[in-house]
């Protein structure tokens, strides 16, 4: 591959730059693969947080605390579940605890198979170590500058 600049060029390249256009690259690359199944991030998000789910579910407030700061969703959150009710892909008890139809498994093991393959084209050429440095280097500047971030 060839890199923007020497090693001592990229030295002086602004992090700022380069982590947004790695993540817009990651994230468009991402979406695309979701968008191919007729899904979006958030809803993406949802399905994953109830493929696991027992019998009883989730409880909607907990599926919303874990997700709130996923990219900065917020709030949206509450009528992309309300939408994946509606398209029969989730299920709501009375006492709001979310559980993923049979259709919504479907629909999730297709959309992860994408997912994967998206994921896997964006680690070609990349050995764990360095993937895991790279992760430890942004972690690290996040902390120099007193942000927070935590992805589970």
């Amino acid at each position: 591959m060839d890199y923007s600049h020497d090693d001592a060029g990229l030295a002086r390249q602004p992090i700022g730059y380069w982590s947004w256009a790695a993540h817009k690259a990651a994230v468009t690359h991402i979406r695309t693969a979701l968008a191919e199944v007729g899904l979006t991030q958030p809803p993406w998000w949802v399905l994953n947080q109830l493929v696991d789910a027992d019998e009883q579910g989730r409880p909607r407030a907990e599926v919303v605390a874990t997700l709130r700061g996923y990219l900065d969703v917020g709030d949206a959150l509450e009528p992309e579940i309300d939408t994946l009710v509606a398209r029969g892909l989730v299920t709501e008890t009375p006492d709001n605890r979310l559980r993923l139809t049979g259709e919504g498994h479907a629909l999730r093991a297709e959309a992860a198979e994408r997912v994967g393959r998206a994921l896997a084209d964006i680690h070609t050429g990349i050995t764990d170590e360095e993937y895991v440095a790279a992760l430890k280097v942004l972690q690290r500047m996040i902390h120099n500058v007193g942000g927070t971030a935590w992805h589970h």
